[in-house]
């Protein structure tokens, strides 16, 4: 059909032909962190920072303060850059079932957007937690090592930004 629009394809997640591209945003404010309970695989049940793919056409940037608002209805405006990383599942046949390429970085809530979280696409709950909460053995949110590292990371990073603290609620830039 000549002349017909390209419409996006969603990336196929489970045994994807090819790698996907995807952000998280944590999501620092008044010494918490904001957190989602994800509703599908791969970390289903999970706690987890918010994030997901990027879309066609978005920055990074742009689609880690969409996803954000999407998965928690927090707006947010994005600090730093945190690191990039592969996250890579495999099945019990050594298959890759499921590989993304996620960027993090550091964010925080718009002092004029709506800051109290909501689930929304993509979670089944969200919530600020406090800092303290989301370490140790018996801490109810069981996050991946690879999150505590993050989160850890966006926390030291925070203390160092001119006009970023992730101590108090007004944290903008």
């Amino acid at each position: 059909m000549s002349g017909s629009p390209l419409l996006p394809v969603a990336p196929i997640r489970e045994y994807p032909p090819a790698p996907i591209v995807g952000v998280g945003g944590v999501v620092l404010s008044g010494g918490r962190v904001l957190l989602v309970r994800r509703s599908h695989p791969p970390l289903q049940g999970q706690w987890s920072i918010p994030g997901g793919a990027v879309e066609l056409g978005e920055t990074l940037e742009q689609a880690v303060i969409r996803e954000v608002r999407e998965e928690t209805g927090v707006h947010v405006t994005t600090g730093a850059f945190l690191t990039t990383f592969d996250r890579i599942a495999r099945d019990s046949d050594g298959r890759v079932q499921y590989h993304y390429v996620l960027t993090d970085f550091l964010c925080c809530p718009e002092p004029t957007g709506a800051q109290q979280p909501a689930a929304g696409s993509d979670a089944l709950e969200a919530a600020w937690v406090r800092l303290e909460d989301t370490r140790g053995t018996a801490a109810r949110y069981a996050l991946p090592d690879w999150t505590l590292r993050v989160i850890q990371q966006a926390a030291e990073l925070s203390r160092t930004l001119p006009g970023f603290s992730a101590h108090v609620t007004d944290c903008t830039q």
